[in-house]
Protein backbone atom coordinates (compact mmCIF):
# COMPACT_ATOMS: atom_id res chain seq x y z
CA UNK A 1 0.00 0.00 0.00
CA UNK A 2 1.22 3.50 -1.19
CA UNK A 3 0.72 6.75 -0.30
CA UNK A 4 1.73 9.86 -1.83
CA UNK A 5 2.77 13.11 0.68
CA UNK A 6 -0.06 14.87 1.52
CA UNK A 7 -3.50 13.75 0.31
CA UNK A 8 -3.69 10.92 2.18
CA UNK A 9 -3.51 9.76 5.53
CA UNK A 10 -0.70 7.29 7.16
CA UNK A 11 -1.08 3.47 6.62
CA UNK A 12 -2.21 1.97 10.26
CA UNK A 13 0.55 -0.55 10.34
CA UNK A 14 3.19 1.59 8.42
CA UNK A 15 5.45 -1.31 6.51
CA UNK A 16 8.68 -0.83 8.71
CA UNK A 17 11.04 -3.91 8.50
CA UNK A 18 14.07 -3.33 11.30
CA UNK A 19 15.97 -6.73 11.57
CA UNK A 20 16.55 -7.89 15.26
CA UNK A 21 20.19 -8.45 15.96
CA UNK A 22 18.89 -11.66 17.75
CA UNK A 23 16.82 -13.07 15.57
CA UNK A 24 19.52 -12.47 12.85
CA UNK A 25 22.74 -14.03 14.10
CA UNK A 26 20.08 -16.88 15.61
CA UNK A 27 19.68 -17.96 11.94
CA UNK A 28 23.79 -18.05 11.34
CA UNK A 29 24.13 -20.57 14.28
CA UNK A 30 25.35 -23.85 13.34
CA UNK A 31 24.69 -27.11 15.39
CA UNK A 32 28.89 -26.81 16.03
CA UNK A 33 28.59 -23.31 17.04
CA UNK A 34 26.09 -24.12 19.66
CA UNK A 35 28.22 -26.87 21.25
CA UNK A 36 31.37 -24.68 21.16
CA UNK A 37 28.98 -21.94 23.17
CA UNK A 38 27.79 -24.65 25.33
CA UNK A 39 30.90 -25.73 26.62
CA UNK A 40 32.49 -22.55 26.45
CA UNK A 41 29.47 -21.30 28.85
CA UNK A 42 29.99 -24.92 31.20
CA UNK A 43 34.29 -24.05 31.04
CA UNK A 44 33.39 -20.45 32.60
CA UNK A 45 31.69 -21.35 35.12
CA UNK A 46 32.53 -22.35 39.36
CA UNK A 47 31.16 -25.47 38.89
CA UNK A 48 33.84 -26.41 36.42
CA UNK A 49 36.37 -25.55 38.75
CA UNK A 50 34.77 -26.95 41.78
CA UNK A 51 34.55 -30.31 39.49
CA UNK A 52 37.98 -29.92 38.67
CA UNK A 53 39.39 -29.74 42.15
CA UNK A 54 37.50 -32.65 42.97
CA UNK A 55 38.83 -34.72 40.07
CA UNK A 56 42.20 -33.30 40.61
CA UNK A 57 42.17 -34.40 44.41
CA UNK A 58 40.99 -37.54 44.23
CA UNK A 59 43.09 -38.72 41.21
CA UNK A 60 46.41 -37.70 42.86
CA UNK A 61 44.90 -39.49 45.97
CA UNK A 62 43.92 -42.69 43.95
CA UNK A 63 48.12 -42.38 42.43
CA UNK A 64 49.66 -41.73 46.05
CA UNK A 65 47.97 -45.11 47.42
CA UNK A 66 44.92 -43.64 49.63
CA UNK A 67 42.40 -46.63 47.68
CA UNK A 68 45.65 -49.16 48.43
CA UNK A 69 48.37 -49.84 45.46
CA UNK A 70 46.54 -51.50 42.97
CA UNK A 71 44.60 -48.91 42.54
CA UNK A 72 47.61 -46.85 41.72
CA UNK A 73 47.39 -46.36 38.13
CA UNK A 74 49.08 -43.16 37.29
CA UNK A 75 52.55 -42.89 39.45
CA UNK A 76 53.95 -39.41 40.50
CA UNK A 77 54.59 -37.01 39.16
CA UNK A 78 51.34 -37.68 37.13
CA UNK A 79 52.50 -38.05 33.30
CA UNK A 80 48.81 -39.31 32.31
CA UNK A 81 46.91 -36.00 34.17
CA UNK A 82 49.41 -33.40 32.97
CA UNK A 83 48.77 -35.03 29.52
CA UNK A 84 45.06 -35.08 30.05
CA UNK A 85 45.00 -31.76 31.49
CA UNK A 86 46.95 -30.20 28.59
CA UNK A 87 44.93 -31.44 26.04
CA UNK A 88 42.06 -30.55 27.90
CA UNK A 89 43.62 -26.81 27.54
CA UNK A 90 43.88 -26.99 24.28
CA UNK A 91 40.69 -27.67 23.42
CA UNK A 92 39.49 -25.30 25.77
CA UNK A 93 41.24 -22.46 24.59
CA UNK A 94 39.64 -23.75 20.78
CA UNK A 95 36.40 -23.62 21.65
CA UNK A 96 37.07 -20.04 23.76
CA UNK A 97 38.39 -18.57 20.58
CA UNK A 98 35.59 -20.01 17.93
CA UNK A 99 33.21 -18.43 20.55
CA UNK A 100 35.27 -15.32 20.62
CA UNK A 101 35.05 -15.48 16.93
CA UNK A 102 31.49 -15.92 16.95
CA UNK A 103 31.26 -13.41 19.41
CA UNK A 104 32.66 -10.93 17.21
CA UNK A 105 30.58 -11.93 14.20
CA UNK A 106 27.78 -11.15 16.65
CA UNK A 107 29.13 -7.26 17.05
CA UNK A 108 29.74 -6.93 13.41
CA UNK A 109 25.61 -8.06 12.94
CA UNK A 110 24.77 -5.73 15.21
CA UNK A 111 26.53 -2.81 14.23
CA UNK A 112 25.26 -3.22 10.75
CA UNK A 113 21.50 -3.23 11.87
CA UNK A 114 22.97 -0.56 14.09
CA UNK A 115 23.90 1.76 10.96
CA UNK A 116 20.91 0.67 8.88
CA UNK A 117 18.43 1.57 12.32
CA UNK A 118 20.74 4.93 12.59
CA UNK A 119 20.18 5.84 8.47
CA UNK A 120 16.46 5.26 8.60
CA UNK A 121 16.63 7.56 11.65
CA UNK A 122 18.42 10.14 9.54
CA UNK A 123 16.79 10.22 5.92
CA UNK A 124 12.80 10.28 8.39
CA UNK A 125 14.76 13.11 10.52
CA UNK A 126 15.64 15.31 7.20
CA UNK A 127 12.51 15.00 5.55
CA UNK A 128 10.60 15.46 8.76
CA UNK A 129 12.61 18.78 8.92
CA UNK A 130 12.12 19.68 5.72
CA UNK A 131 8.40 19.14 5.70
CA UNK A 132 8.43 21.47 8.90
CA UNK A 133 10.28 24.14 6.76
CA UNK A 134 13.56 23.81 9.06
CA UNK A 135 17.07 24.26 7.27
CA UNK A 136 18.90 20.98 7.71
CA UNK A 137 22.97 22.80 7.10
CA UNK A 138 21.89 25.01 10.35
CA UNK A 139 20.35 21.84 12.24
CA UNK A 140 23.38 19.89 11.66
CA UNK A 141 25.87 22.78 12.79
CA UNK A 142 24.08 22.55 16.10
CA UNK A 143 24.58 18.60 15.88
CA UNK A 144 27.93 18.88 15.12
CA UNK A 145 28.28 21.83 18.08
CA UNK A 146 26.37 19.12 20.83
CA UNK A 147 28.98 16.18 19.84
CA UNK A 148 31.76 18.88 20.16
CA UNK A 149 30.50 19.60 23.43
CA UNK A 150 29.58 15.97 24.53
CA UNK A 151 33.26 15.06 23.65
CA UNK A 152 34.85 17.60 25.24
CA UNK A 153 33.62 16.61 28.63
CA UNK A 154 34.46 13.23 28.32
CA UNK A 155 38.56 14.41 28.19
CA UNK A 156 39.92 13.39 31.48
CA UNK A 157 40.73 17.42 32.81
CA UNK A 158 44.75 17.71 32.18
CA UNK A 159 43.46 16.88 28.58
CA UNK A 160 40.76 19.71 27.91
CA UNK A 161 40.92 22.28 25.40
CA UNK A 162 42.55 25.49 26.22
CA UNK A 163 40.96 28.42 25.12
CA UNK A 164 43.03 31.20 23.54
CA UNK A 165 42.91 34.65 25.09
CA UNK A 166 42.26 36.31 21.71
Amino acid sequence: MTYSTGDRPLPHHPPIRLRQERVVFARMLTTQDRIADAITAFAGTMTFVYLHAVWFAGWIAVNEGVLGPRAVFDRFPFGLLTMIVSLEAIFLSTFVMVSQNRQATRENVRADLDFETNLRAEVWSVHIGKALGLNPEQIEGYVQDAIAANRARMLPPDHQPQLSDQ
